[in-house]
């Protein structure tokens, strides 16, 4: 039983990464996709094309890899005993939260595109440059604590 187990482990581990690496993918083109749009008139047809385009990456990759990556992680996080009051698990606790803000930050995302296929633009080139940085940061912070201080 515990063979079955490690190995269902490490094919949701297999999963969960793969899915991750989409997911961060979107969120990386998402901002750039934002700016691409920016100079363009509301209504234009350049706009429109852009908008299309965001609406296919949300829809394709970006939404349904965030959704297989939270389910194959909260799969991992019951084998590892996440909800059986296991101790030595802080680093996942900080992880999960750090997911959450990444979560939260796909969301704000998707709203701003929302905006921009009304023909609005909410930030700024430069904001749009800055919060274009948050993902990577967030996963900085994610790998240090899944690779380093689960070690610990």
């Amino acid at each position: 039983m515990q063979d079955i187990i490690a190995v269902t482990y490490l094919w949701l581990k297999a999963g969960h990464i793969i899915f991750v690496v989409f997911w961060m993918a979107g969120l990386f083109m998402l901002p750039r996709q934002l700016i691409y749009v920016h100079p363009s008139a509301p209504g234009s047809e350049e706009e429109a094309l852009w908008v299309k385009r965001m609406d296919l990456l949300r829809k394709i990759i970006l939404t349904p890899s965030m959704i297989i990556a939270w389910a194959f992680g909260l799969l991992m996080s019951v084998q590892l005993g996440l909800f059986n009051g296991l101790p030595g698990l802080g680093w996942l606790h900080a992880k999960i939260l750090f997911v959450v803000l990444l979560t939260g930050f796909h969301g704000y995302l998707i709203a701003q595109t929302k905006k921009v296929a009304k023909g609005q633009r909410p930030l700024s080139e430069k904001q749009l440059r800055m919060i274009g940085e948050l993902p990577g940061l967030l996963l900085v912070i994610i790998v240090i604590l899944v690779v380093v201080f689960r070690a610990m």
